[in-house]
């Protein structure tokens, strides 16, 4: 069944305009182009109209960026590059995941009409792209998340998912907040409703992925911290190489980086609307697959829905409220101050040490002079009970029968490591047909 079909809001005429996905696939002699179902799905010549996404630099902070691909050429800013080379970030040959997640936000597409090749959501947005280090334990965006902020970003795209932030990197959260950009992350694949950074932590727009059916990819992380959700089932993107132009892939990160394109989108056409009023467009105009709208709180699985960007574009959405529907974080400590251990989730609280003695050590305290006077006190009654002879009833507490007892043990949820060090939450690229 067809996304067309899946996700119908109500009948008759007033369904024509409620479709998720209405769109006929865009005429081209070009097989990948013809392969962008999920473009295709968001009726992109009616998007256009309303925004293109011009004036808005994205930063994709990733594995850096091929910028001469001929369907990214002019869009792709020099960028940095924090894994170790120092330089910029724009000439990746490597590892194709970032200039996969580029191409489907800014992509412009190449030949005749730029019929052909990849085509991004927003076509004239910027990229600055950010190479960081491995994805997973170890990894570090502490410095990519402030040089995107201060370097005009007002869209941040993190296609990945790991363990805990550390303080360094919740400070870098929150300072991304409060100079008013949007962050979007993918919620990973591991099919799990364990809860996965950057995309866990407060003030991060979480995404899911969904299929061509409209169902949620099996794959797809899931929780209350959901807010969207948009295509990230076999989406064809950019490559790096030249026998690997193009590439195929399924998960998390691609509808990641359509959910930063929409943003941009959102951004260029309202750019008063804050970092919060931004997401609150886009999940005020969502849709789940059976056509509920405007429900309360989000669904564990599918967030607020599909993001539907021309509705989020053209309809009269109240602004609400300045953070929107994301959850802030608290103000976080100091740098190095009360640092998580390590595989301590950092979700909804930051550490509570201010300097001093923390709550849990003057607990702990008073916990020892109860204790204490808890001994002396039995030593006195005890001497008495000496004195006096032994009380009815047998040995042991709570009277005859009574036992020492054992107070329950405690069980504690284990950590997993979502995964090997540098893997990206999108499947393994497959070759196009005839490949």
């Amino acid at each position: 069944m067809s996304f067309t079909r899946t996700l119908r809001a109500v009948g008759g005429v007033a369904a024509a305009g409620a479709l998720l996905f209405t769109a006929a696939p865009t005429a081209s002699a070009d097989y990948i182009r013809d392969g962008q179902w999920a473009l295709d799905a968001f009726n992109p010549q009616k998007v256009w109209k309303e925004s293109t996404g011009k004036n808005v630099t994205v930063a994709v902070i990733d594995s850096g960026v091929n910028g001469d691909h001929v369907d990214l050429k002019g869009n792709v800013l020099p960028g940095k590059d924090f894994a170790g080379g120092g330089g910029t970030a724009d000439h990746e040959t490597g590892d194709d995941h970032g200039t996969a997640m580029a191409a489907l936000i800014a992509g412009h597409g190449h030949g005749p009409s730029h019929a052909d090749g990849i085509m991004g959501l927003a076509p004239d947005a910027k990229i600055l792209p950010i190479k960081t280090t491995e994805i997973g334990p170890g990894a570090d965006i502490d410095g990519p998340i402030r040089y995107a902020v201060d370097h005009g970003a007002k869209v941040i795209n993190m296609s990945f998912a790991g363990g805990s932030l550390n303080d360094q990197e919740k400070n870098a959260v929150s300072y991304a907040l409060k100079k008013d950009v949007l962050l979007v992350a993918g919620s990973g694949n591991d099919g799990t409703d364990k809860p996965l950074y950057p995309a866990a932590a407060p003030g991060v727009l979480a995404v899911g992925a969904v299929a061509k059916d409209g169902k949620v990819l099996d794959r797809s992380n899931y929780g209350p911290h959901i807010r969207l959700i948009a295509p990230g089932e076999k989406i064809y993107s950019a490559g790096t190489g030249t026998s690997t132009k193009y590439r195929q892939a399924t998960g998390t990160s691609d509808s990641t980086a359509y959910v930063s394109a929409a943003a941009a989108l959102v951004r260029s056409k309202f750019p008063d609307l804050t970092a919060g009023q931004v997401a609150n467009r886009l999940t005020k105009t969502a849709i789940t697959p059976d056509g509920k709208t405007g429900i309360t709180s989000p669904d564990p699985k599918y967030g607020y829905g599909v993001i539907r960007p021309y509705r989020a574009l053209s309809e009269d959405i109240p602004e609400g409220p300045k953070n929107g529907p994301l959850t802030m974080p608290k103000d976080p400590e100091p740098a190095g101050a009360g640092a998580d251990a390590p595989g301590q989730e950092a979700q909804g609280s930051e550490s509570d040490d201010k300097g001093g003695l923390s709550p849990l050590a003057l607990a702990g305290m008073a916990l020892g002079v109860v204790v204490v006077l808890g001994i002396v006190i039995g030593v006195v009654v005890a001497t008495k009970k000496r004195r006096n002879g032994p009380p009815p009833g047998g040995p042991g507490f709570g009277g005859p029968g009574g036992g020492a007892g054992v107070p329950p043990q405690h069980q504690f949820g284990s950590y997993q490591q979502p995964g090997p060090p540098g893997a990206y939450p999108s499947a393994p690229p497959t070759q196009p047909p005839g490949q």
